[in-house]
């Protein structure tokens, strides 16, 4: 099952469940996944959709920052009650260990000898890592392994 058709069934049972919150959600990611197949010209891949869930997961992570130094606790607890719902489409966070260990064997595998090949190495981590761990934390391990090395 892909993980569009995982989201229509889940819209189906949020529908007899009754369960607001993620019945908007789902609606929510639906609607920005429409919107991102319209500006691709075609259909949405695995990776496509995780991409969206994973736009929507950062806007509610920044939103959460600003109602919490506001004082709206009621809005916060709103999108921390959307961000869990967002999360359970993601695949399994890597562990830093696990993240580390990636980042050196794609080190090795492109050669990299220093920060300058910050870039060469993060072209090539990235696809393995989508979803399963933030580009600012992928980004933090590489340079601290590349710059050991320069």
């Amino acid at each position: 099952m892909t993980l569009s058709e995982r989201l229509t069934e889940d819209l189906k049972q949020a529908m007899k469940a009754q369960d607001k919150v993620r019945l908007s959600v789902i609606r929510m990611v639906r609607a920005a996944m429409k919107n991102r197949e319209i500006e691709k010209g075609g259909p949405l891949t695995d990776d496509d959709v995780i991409g969206v869930i994973q736009k929507e997961l950062k806007q509610r992570q920044d939103s959460l920052q600003a109602f919490e130094s506001a004082g709206r606790t009621d809005l916060a607890d709103q999108t921390k009650a959307e961000m869990a719902v967002l999360q359970t489409y993601l695949p399994e966070a890597l562990s830093p260990e696990e993240l580390r260990e990636m980042a050196e064997r794609v080190i090795a595998e492109v050669g990299a000898t220093g920060p300058r090949d910050i870039g060469k190495v993060m072209s090539a981590l990235m696809p393995q890592v989508r979803g399963r761990a933030d580009g600012r934390q992928v980004q933090q391990v590489v340079q601290s392994l590349l710059s050991s090395r320069g």
